[in-house]
């Protein structure tokens, strides 16, 4: 049985190593991808697309727990990463009402992928290997932002325009890596747990396996009935409240290391023909930043060297560091030009390797703000941690939506003092709540 759930939580880890690849590569180059087309009719926007997709996101999270329930975790990553592949694919010959048709069911798949992905790793898992067994998986899904990168640095390095013929080989190698991953998940182990219903009377096992079903979804749906009352509770709650802003700031800044900086840098002239290669090398920074910076504050968390307000502080700190080169290094109309290049001069000349460090802060600073968010929303709501889970998943996807609509037509400079503004008042919100935490010694409620 142990062998078993270590190989499922291995293959869980690979199929999501697959998928991801493909799905944050995507996300890093499709709007310079389609800014490139060689296509008069397609007025489709990549911003716009991600936009979309972070939406539903946030909707379809109330909804996943119910799916997951009835159809069971390995199916509905199956059908997910079907999804998943069908947004990708869109790419080698692209068209607007796919292109946005496919981000609306992304959008359902990732609800319901990432919920089953955490009942899977549960459910595979036990107190003496949960900490073990999620370390692994997020090693392996980390590394998905450094092999498509790679691979876009080495395609494009040297090339001033994307041709059909280079879009439709790259999105191709991205479709067999998603659907490697996706069929994966058919390889998963099934660990059987004695779950009979019996019947009270008669003590005997009393429903066949279509009546499991049907139980099952009806209690699946009540649990969720009841969980969607708890969220309620808990967004009037003085901490959920505090920590709003934070959570809000870290959908901000994820669109964008996500999405926009790098379509910032394909797009910046004074880089030459070294632009688009450097738009797969900055994915790849960013991934290093994070995978530096999850390692690194599990370790000073585990020591206790620091608190939570220090680590939140260093993320702040990087990032306004990252805002200001940003600033000085790429023009501001980088975000908005609908060409291939910019116009504007920034303030200093550009440096590929300022660009690049930012790309690497960026991510460093990203790890900061969410591993102390998951600490301690893990430590406040203890008994209610999915619902509060759910909530600042909620709240970050759609400040995340909200930042992709607008970040093709505000100029940077405005994105990037919208985020200093958001990240600053984030800051002393979370401080507040520790403060709050160390005098009181017991969950914060409202």
């Amino acid at each position: 049985m142990a062998d078993f759930r270590t190989f499922n939580v291995v293959v869980l880890g690979l199929g999501f190593l697959f998928i991801f690849t493909a799905f944050t590569t995507t996300g890093n180059i499709e709007q310079t991808v389609l800014k490139n087309l060689e296509n008069n009719t397609f007025i489709g926007s990549g911003y716009h697309s991600l936009g979309i997709i972070y939406g539903v996101f946030s909707v379809s999270n109330l909804l996943a727990p119910t799916v997951v329930a009835v159809i069971g975790p390995r199916c509905t990553m199956f059908l997910s990463g079907i999804l998943y592949s069908g947004y990708i694919s869109v790419f080698v010959i692209p068209s607007t009402w796919s292109l946005y048709f496919t981000s609306v069911l992304i959008g359902v798949g990732a609800a319901m992928l990432w919920t089953a992905q955490g009942h899977f790793l549960v459910e595979n898992s036990e107190a003496s290997t949960i900490n073990r067994n999620t370390g692994l998986f997020w090693a392996l899904l980390q590394c998905s932002m450094l092999f498509g990168n790679l691979y876009i640095y080495f395609s494009w390095n040297g090339r001033t325009e994307i041709s059909d013929s280079s879009r439709r080989n790259i999105f191709l190698s991205l479709l067999v890596a998603s659907v490697v991953g996706t069929l994966s998940f058919l390889v998963l182990r099934k660990i059987h747990r004695e779950e009979e219903l019996l019947s009270e009377d008669e003590g005997q096992p009393l429903l066949s396996t279509p009546m499991m079903y049907k139980h099952r979804a009806n209690t699946a749906i009540q649990d969720a009935k009841t969980e969607f009352k708890t969220i309620l509770q808990l967004v009037k709650a003085k901490t959920i409240l505090l920590l709003s802003p934070c959570m809000a700031y870290s959908g901000l800044e994820l669109s964008f290391y996500s999405g926009v900086y790098g379509t910032c840098i394909g797009a910046t002239a004074h880089f030459g023909e070294a632009a688009k290669g450097l738009v797969g090398i900055s994915g790849i920074m960013v991934g290093v930043g994070e995978i530096v910076g999850g390692g690194l504050f599990g370790l000073v968390c585990k020591n206790n060297r620091f608190r939570r307000t220090s680590v939140v502080f260093l993320g702040m700190v990087v990032h306004f560091v990252a805002f200001y080169l940003i600033f000085l290094n790429i023009p501001s109309d980088a975000p908005i030009v609908f060409d291939t290049s910019t116009q504007r001069s920034p303030y200093l000349t550009p440096s590929i390797s300022i660009a690049l460090l930012c790309s690497f802060l960026l991510g460093l600073g990203d790890s900061c703000f969410n591993t102390q968010l998951y600490s301690i929303l893990g430590r406040v709501y203890a008994e209610q941690s999915a619902p509060a889970f759910a909530i600042f998943k909620f709240i970050q996807s759609v400040f995340a939506a909200v930042a992709f609509f607008y970040s093709g037509y505000l100029l940077l400079m405005w994105q990037l003092l919208m985020m200093v503004i958001l990240g600053f008042a984030g800051t002393l919100c979370f401080f507040v709540v520790e403060r709050m935490q160390n005098f009181s010694g017991e969950q914060l409620e409202d």
